[in-house]
Protein backbone atom coordinates (compact mmCIF):
# COMPACT_ATOMS: atom_id res chain seq x y z
CA UNK A 1 0.00 0.00 0.00
CA UNK A 2 1.38 3.54 -0.98
CA UNK A 3 1.87 5.85 1.85
CA UNK A 4 -0.14 8.08 -0.18
CA UNK A 5 -3.20 5.73 -0.13
CA UNK A 6 -5.26 3.70 2.43
CA UNK A 7 -8.17 0.96 2.02
CA UNK A 8 -10.26 0.83 0.37
CA UNK A 9 -12.26 0.24 3.06
CA UNK A 10 -11.06 3.35 5.29
CA UNK A 11 -12.33 5.68 2.39
CA UNK A 12 -15.69 6.33 4.12
CA UNK A 13 -14.19 6.65 7.49
CA UNK A 14 -11.33 9.32 6.27
CA UNK A 15 -14.24 11.23 4.30
CA UNK A 16 -16.79 10.97 7.60
CA UNK A 17 -13.69 11.73 9.63
CA UNK A 18 -12.82 14.95 7.54
CA UNK A 19 -16.48 16.34 7.62
CA UNK A 20 -16.32 16.11 11.13
CA UNK A 21 -13.10 18.13 11.72
CA UNK A 22 -14.88 20.62 9.44
CA UNK A 23 -17.79 20.81 11.85
CA UNK A 24 -15.59 21.10 14.74
CA UNK A 25 -13.76 24.12 13.23
CA UNK A 26 -17.06 25.43 12.53
CA UNK A 27 -18.82 25.12 15.52
CA UNK A 28 -15.13 26.85 17.27
CA UNK A 29 -15.53 30.38 15.33
CA UNK A 30 -12.21 29.86 13.78
CA UNK A 31 -13.20 30.89 10.34
CA UNK A 32 -16.00 33.59 11.59
CA UNK A 33 -13.47 36.16 9.58
CA UNK A 34 -13.54 34.83 6.12
CA UNK A 35 -15.98 31.53 5.76
CA UNK A 36 -14.56 30.48 2.69
CA UNK A 37 -11.81 28.45 4.02
CA UNK A 38 -14.67 25.96 5.08
CA UNK A 39 -14.49 24.87 1.63
CA UNK A 40 -10.23 24.65 1.61
CA UNK A 41 -10.43 22.01 5.04
CA UNK A 42 -13.48 20.34 3.11
CA UNK A 43 -11.58 19.44 -0.02
CA UNK A 44 -8.30 19.15 1.11
CA UNK A 45 -7.48 15.31 2.94
CA UNK A 46 -5.21 16.31 5.69
CA UNK A 47 -4.25 12.06 5.44
CA UNK A 48 -1.88 12.66 2.73
CA UNK A 49 0.19 15.36 4.33
CA UNK A 50 0.70 12.82 7.80
CA UNK A 51 1.50 9.03 6.18
CA UNK A 52 2.69 9.01 10.01
CA UNK A 53 3.46 11.36 12.91
CA UNK A 54 4.00 10.71 16.73
CA UNK A 55 2.17 10.55 19.99
CA UNK A 56 3.50 10.78 23.02
CA UNK A 57 3.53 8.03 25.66
CA UNK A 58 5.29 8.27 28.83
CA UNK A 59 8.63 6.39 27.08
CA UNK A 60 8.73 8.90 24.75
CA UNK A 61 7.09 8.81 21.26
CA UNK A 62 5.22 6.23 19.44
CA UNK A 63 4.60 6.29 15.68
CA UNK A 64 2.19 5.71 14.20
CA UNK A 65 1.49 5.42 10.36
CA UNK A 66 -0.65 4.68 7.27
CA UNK A 67 1.27 1.09 6.60
CA UNK A 68 0.85 -0.35 9.75
CA UNK A 69 0.18 -4.29 9.46
CA UNK A 70 -2.55 -4.02 11.94
CA UNK A 71 -6.18 -2.86 10.64
CA UNK A 72 -6.69 -1.68 14.07
CA UNK A 73 -3.73 0.59 14.24
CA UNK A 74 -4.32 1.60 10.16
CA UNK A 75 -8.03 2.86 11.24
CA UNK A 76 -6.62 4.80 14.48
CA UNK A 77 -3.93 6.54 12.95
CA UNK A 78 -6.79 8.03 9.92
CA UNK A 79 -9.03 8.74 13.03
CA UNK A 80 -5.88 10.75 14.70
CA UNK A 81 -5.37 12.34 11.43
CA UNK A 82 -8.54 13.77 11.32
CA UNK A 83 -8.32 15.33 15.33
CA UNK A 84 -8.20 18.80 15.81
CA UNK A 85 -4.60 18.38 17.43
CA UNK A 86 -1.41 19.59 16.89
CA UNK A 87 0.86 16.11 14.98
CA UNK A 88 4.53 15.73 15.72
CA UNK A 89 5.67 14.74 12.19
CA UNK A 90 9.51 14.57 12.67
CA UNK A 91 11.76 13.99 15.30
CA UNK A 92 15.60 14.05 15.42
CA UNK A 93 17.30 12.97 18.89
CA UNK A 94 13.96 13.35 20.65
CA UNK A 95 13.85 16.67 19.77
CA UNK A 96 10.30 17.74 17.66
CA UNK A 97 11.53 19.52 14.65
CA UNK A 98 8.33 19.64 12.21
CA UNK A 99 4.76 18.89 13.33
CA UNK A 100 1.07 19.75 11.94
CA UNK A 101 -0.31 22.56 13.61
CA UNK A 102 -3.67 21.92 15.06
CA UNK A 103 -6.45 22.49 12.21
CA UNK A 104 -8.70 25.00 14.14
CA UNK A 105 -5.37 27.16 14.73
CA UNK A 106 -4.64 26.84 11.16
CA UNK A 107 -8.10 27.73 9.89
CA UNK A 108 -7.97 30.86 12.61
CA UNK A 109 -4.45 32.12 11.18
CA UNK A 110 -6.04 31.72 7.50
CA UNK A 111 -8.83 33.78 8.33
CA UNK A 112 -6.77 36.15 9.90
CA UNK A 113 -4.63 36.08 6.74
CA UNK A 114 -7.29 38.51 5.11
CA UNK A 115 -6.33 37.30 1.88
CA UNK A 116 -7.69 38.22 -1.38
CA UNK A 117 -8.57 36.70 -4.55
CA UNK A 118 -4.71 37.56 -6.59
CA UNK A 119 -2.89 37.74 -3.31
CA UNK A 120 0.69 36.35 -3.48
CA UNK A 121 1.32 34.62 -0.27
CA UNK A 122 4.51 33.82 1.19
CA UNK A 123 4.86 30.42 3.84
CA UNK A 124 7.42 30.47 6.23
CA UNK A 125 7.71 27.12 7.54
CA UNK A 126 6.90 24.30 4.56
CA UNK A 127 6.00 21.62 7.78
CA UNK A 128 4.08 18.77 5.98
CA UNK A 129 2.90 21.00 2.91
CA UNK A 130 -1.01 21.08 4.50
CA UNK A 131 -0.73 24.32 4.99
CA UNK A 132 0.37 25.24 1.56
CA UNK A 133 -2.01 22.96 0.49
CA UNK A 134 -5.02 25.23 1.28
CA UNK A 135 -3.56 27.93 0.26
CA UNK A 136 -3.24 26.38 -2.71
CA UNK A 137 -6.95 25.42 -2.84
CA UNK A 138 -7.74 29.30 -1.87
CA UNK A 139 -5.58 30.82 -4.16
CA UNK A 140 -3.85 28.88 -6.92
CA UNK A 141 -0.83 27.09 -6.00
CA UNK A 142 0.92 29.49 -8.88
CA UNK A 143 0.58 32.16 -5.84
CA UNK A 144 1.66 30.22 -3.45
CA UNK A 145 5.81 29.72 -2.26
CA UNK A 146 6.45 27.68 0.92
CA UNK A 147 9.90 27.83 2.25
CA UNK A 148 11.69 25.48 4.66
CA UNK A 149 15.29 24.95 5.69
CA UNK A 150 15.58 21.73 6.31
CA UNK A 151 15.28 19.74 2.61
CA UNK A 152 14.11 16.68 3.88
CA UNK A 153 11.22 18.80 4.82
CA UNK A 154 10.79 19.98 1.84
CA UNK A 155 10.96 17.40 -0.07
CA UNK A 156 8.46 15.17 1.67
CA UNK A 157 6.08 18.48 1.19
CA UNK A 158 6.51 17.99 -2.22
CA UNK A 159 5.43 14.93 -2.31
CA UNK A 160 2.71 15.18 -0.16
CA UNK A 161 1.13 17.71 -2.05
CA UNK A 162 1.95 16.14 -5.21
CA UNK A 163 -0.33 13.63 -4.03
CA UNK A 164 -2.90 15.65 -3.22
CA UNK A 165 -2.91 17.44 -6.58
CA UNK A 166 -1.08 20.62 -5.86
CA UNK A 167 2.03 22.07 -6.99
CA UNK A 168 3.03 25.29 -5.23
CA UNK A 169 6.50 26.47 -5.24
CA UNK A 170 8.21 24.63 -2.68
CA UNK A 171 11.73 26.33 -1.99
CA UNK A 172 14.64 25.50 0.57
CA UNK A 173 15.85 28.23 1.95
CA UNK A 174 16.75 30.23 5.33
CA UNK A 175 13.28 31.42 6.08
CA UNK A 176 14.52 34.26 7.68
CA UNK A 177 15.35 35.83 4.30
CA UNK A 178 12.35 35.15 2.69
CA UNK A 179 12.18 33.88 -1.10
CA UNK A 180 13.03 37.48 -3.19
CA UNK A 181 12.97 35.57 -6.45
CA UNK A 182 9.37 35.13 -5.70
CA UNK A 183 8.72 38.64 -4.43
CA UNK A 184 6.87 40.96 -4.44
CA UNK A 185 4.05 39.35 -1.65
CA UNK A 186 0.51 40.46 -0.33
CA UNK A 187 0.57 38.04 2.98
CA UNK A 188 3.66 36.05 4.52
CA UNK A 189 2.51 33.29 7.09
CA UNK A 190 4.74 32.37 9.11
CA UNK A 191 4.12 28.65 10.70
CA UNK A 192 6.88 28.63 13.37
CA UNK A 193 7.59 31.24 16.30
CA UNK A 194 10.08 34.87 15.46
CA UNK A 195 12.04 36.23 18.22
CA UNK A 196 12.32 39.34 16.27
CA UNK A 197 11.09 40.24 12.74
CA UNK A 198 13.64 39.90 9.92
CA UNK A 199 13.79 42.83 7.88
CA UNK A 200 13.61 41.14 4.55
CA UNK A 201 10.04 40.22 5.09
CA UNK A 202 8.99 43.79 4.33
CA UNK A 203 11.58 44.23 1.54
CA UNK A 204 9.54 41.97 -0.11
CA UNK A 205 6.02 42.98 0.85
CA UNK A 206 3.96 45.38 -1.24
CA UNK A 207 2.79 48.44 0.82
CA UNK A 208 -0.48 47.50 2.59
CA UNK A 209 1.08 43.59 3.16
CA UNK A 210 -0.42 41.48 5.87
CA UNK A 211 2.30 39.14 8.04
CA UNK A 212 0.88 37.19 10.22
CA UNK A 213 3.46 35.13 12.62
CA UNK A 214 3.66 33.42 15.95
CA UNK A 215 5.83 35.36 18.36
CA UNK A 216 5.87 35.19 22.30
CA UNK A 217 3.11 32.70 22.58
CA UNK A 218 0.95 34.65 20.52
CA UNK A 219 -0.33 35.64 17.51
CA UNK A 220 1.35 39.22 15.85
CA UNK A 221 -0.64 40.94 12.73
CA UNK A 222 1.50 43.48 11.27
CA UNK A 223 0.47 45.67 8.68
CA UNK A 224 3.58 46.58 5.87
CA UNK A 225 3.69 50.66 5.40
CA UNK A 226 7.39 50.03 3.20
CA UNK A 227 10.50 47.95 3.23
CA UNK A 228 11.34 49.40 6.76
CA UNK A 229 8.49 50.13 8.40
CA UNK A 230 5.74 47.58 9.58
CA UNK A 231 3.14 47.88 13.00
CA UNK A 232 0.39 45.82 14.37
CA UNK A 233 -1.44 44.18 17.77
CA UNK A 234 -1.48 40.71 18.85
CA UNK A 235 -4.88 38.62 18.28
CA UNK A 236 -6.30 37.42 21.47
CA UNK A 237 -5.27 33.71 20.24
CA UNK A 238 -2.58 31.73 22.34
CA UNK A 239 -0.21 30.40 19.70
CA UNK A 240 2.95 28.04 20.22
CA UNK A 241 4.69 26.89 17.41
CA UNK A 242 8.50 25.19 16.94
CA UNK A 243 11.28 28.28 16.73
CA UNK A 244 12.33 29.33 13.48
CA UNK A 245 15.67 28.13 12.46
CA UNK A 246 17.57 30.24 10.51
CA UNK A 247 20.25 32.94 9.90
CA UNK A 248 18.28 35.85 12.44
CA UNK A 249 17.42 33.71 14.80
CA UNK A 250 18.54 34.91 18.20
CA UNK A 251 17.86 33.76 21.53
CA UNK A 252 15.39 35.20 24.14
CA UNK A 253 15.69 34.87 28.33
CA UNK A 254 13.76 31.70 29.10
CA UNK A 255 10.78 32.78 31.55
CA UNK A 256 10.96 29.81 33.55
CA UNK A 257 14.13 30.97 34.87
CA UNK A 258 13.55 34.03 36.86
CA UNK A 259 10.16 32.39 38.13
CA UNK A 260 11.14 31.26 41.37
CA UNK A 261 10.03 32.99 44.11
CA UNK A 262 7.05 35.22 42.40
CA UNK A 263 3.25 34.29 43.22
CA UNK A 264 2.02 30.64 42.36
CA UNK A 265 -0.93 32.88 40.01
CA UNK A 266 2.10 35.14 38.37
CA UNK A 267 4.29 32.06 38.13
CA UNK A 268 0.41 29.97 36.27
CA UNK A 269 -0.50 32.83 34.27
CA UNK A 270 -0.31 32.51 30.69
CA UNK A 271 -0.63 35.78 30.38
CA UNK A 272 1.89 36.63 32.87
CA UNK A 273 4.18 34.23 30.85
CA UNK A 274 3.29 36.23 27.62
CA UNK A 275 4.26 39.47 29.07
CA UNK A 276 7.90 37.71 30.03
CA UNK A 277 8.59 36.22 27.17
CA UNK A 278 7.94 39.70 24.67
CA UNK A 279 9.64 41.88 26.92
CA UNK A 280 12.47 39.56 27.67
CA UNK A 281 15.17 42.09 26.36
CA UNK A 282 13.75 44.63 28.68
CA UNK A 283 11.76 43.55 31.42
CA UNK A 284 12.20 41.34 34.46
CA UNK A 285 10.18 38.98 35.88
CA UNK A 286 9.81 40.80 39.42
CA UNK A 287 9.44 44.33 37.16
CA UNK A 288 6.77 42.72 35.00
CA UNK A 289 5.00 41.45 38.50
CA UNK A 290 5.17 45.33 39.91
CA UNK A 291 3.94 46.95 36.78
CA UNK A 292 0.65 44.28 35.83
CA UNK A 293 -0.05 42.20 39.22
CA UNK A 294 -2.05 44.41 40.80
CA UNK A 295 -4.48 45.39 38.03
CA UNK A 296 -5.01 41.70 36.60
CA UNK A 297 -2.98 40.62 33.24
CA UNK A 298 -3.63 42.83 30.13
CA UNK A 299 -4.77 40.73 27.28
CA UNK A 300 -2.32 40.23 24.42
CA UNK A 301 -4.28 42.40 22.13
CA UNK A 302 -3.37 45.28 24.23
CA UNK A 303 0.27 44.40 23.13
CA UNK A 304 1.55 45.51 19.69
CA UNK A 305 5.12 45.94 17.71
CA UNK A 306 6.29 48.38 15.68
CA UNK A 307 9.16 47.91 12.94
CA UNK A 308 11.19 51.18 12.14
CA UNK A 309 13.60 51.28 10.10
CA UNK A 310 17.13 50.07 12.28
CA UNK A 311 14.30 49.53 15.18
CA UNK A 312 11.93 47.40 16.67
CA UNK A 313 9.82 47.26 20.08
CA UNK A 314 7.32 45.75 21.56
CA UNK A 315 4.49 47.99 23.45
CA UNK A 316 1.44 47.89 25.91
CA UNK A 317 -1.77 50.08 24.21
CA UNK A 318 0.60 52.54 21.94
CA UNK A 319 3.29 52.37 20.26
CA UNK A 320 4.63 55.23 21.17
CA UNK A 321 3.24 55.55 25.20
CA UNK A 322 4.92 54.56 28.68
CA UNK A 323 5.56 51.17 28.20
CA UNK A 324 7.90 49.60 25.61
CA UNK A 325 10.12 47.03 25.10
CA UNK A 326 13.23 46.49 22.64
CA UNK A 327 12.96 43.55 20.59
CA UNK A 328 16.50 41.45 19.89
CA UNK A 329 18.88 43.24 17.26
CA UNK A 330 17.42 46.62 18.32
Amino acid sequence: MSAYAIDHGLDDLAATARAALVREIDESGAWDADPVWRAAFDNVPRHLFVPYYYVGTRGGYERRWGEDPSPRRREEWLRGAYADTPLATRLRDGELLSSSSQPSLMAKMLAELEVRDGDAVLEIGAGTGYNAALLSYRLGEDLVTTVDLDPEITESARRHLAAAGHRPVVVTGDGARGCPERAPFDRVVATCALNSVPRSWLAQCRPGARILAPFATGLIALRVRDAGHAEGRFLHTSAYFVPLRGGSRTEREDPDVPLAGLPHRARSHELFRFLLTLTADGLTADEAHTLWGPDGWPPRERYGITVAGDRAWAWLDAPEGPYTWPLPGS
